[in-house]
């Protein structure tokens, strides 16, 4: 099948750019049905408007009065997302942490990619988290969004050597050029049904 994919940003875009990639060359069947940002000047957005893809700008600042700003933010975004057809939802460069809102809105649909080997070094910072507990590998993940951060189950890892010297910039750096490939392998592990989840394991089949 095609995945009608959402892409939600917040910065450069690099991974939704793989994303596209992917596409382009055939090696991801997907449809990019539409591109959503939190942050207005996010360079992804233009990345995908040179694409001729559709782009959302959706402003938190309104739903901060809300009794739950959050929620009230993820109920308007799962919204839009459902507004453009999306079925599947990935996560890159994202960083608002996503409600059980949205969550319910796509259960076990959305995907998230991060800089680190899960369940190692969770949350922000994962790199320089590495680097300061002395790890000897570091990695990215790509995993399946649930309630807990960066808890939710992995369905491709990556291994980048933690190297004498490296700084928090060169170890980023290895680590987003394995994301580029993780990312669209696991979105097409999803469009071919070839991975099920029993428990909290994601079993890709051969």
């Amino acid at each position: 099948m095609s995945l009608a994919l959402g892409v939600l940003i917040s910065g450069r875009g690099s991974n939704l750019v793989a994303i596209l990639d992917a596409i382009d060359r055939g090696s991801l069947d997907a449809t990019l049905k539409v591109v959503a940002s939190n942050k207005p000047n996010a360079a992804g957005l233009e990345r995908a408007k040179e694409r001729g893809l559709p782009t959302v700008y959706l402003d938190p600042k309104p739903f901060a009065q809300k009794p739950k700003p959050r929620e009230a933010y993820d109920l308007a975004m799962g919204a839009l997302l459902q507004q453009h057809g999306v079925e599947y939802v990935a996560l890159a460069g994202y960083m608002r942490i996503v409600t059980p809102v949205l969550i319910q809105m796509y259960p076990s649909k959305i995907f998230n990619i991060h800089p680190s080997l899960l369940p190692a070094f969770p949350g922000l910072d994962a790199q320089r988290q590495a680097l300061e507990w002395g790890a000897k590998v570091s990695g990215c993940t790509v995993h399946l969004v649930t309630e807990g951060v960066d808890e939710g189950p992995i369905i491709v890892q990556a291994s980048v050597p933690i190297l004498e010297g490296d700084t928090v910039e060169s170890l980023s750096a290895r680590i987003l050029e394995k994301e580029h490939e993780c990312y669209p392998q696991a979105l097409q592990f999803m469009a071919q049904k070839r991975m099920y989840l029993e428990g909290r394991k994601v079993h890709i089949l051969s």
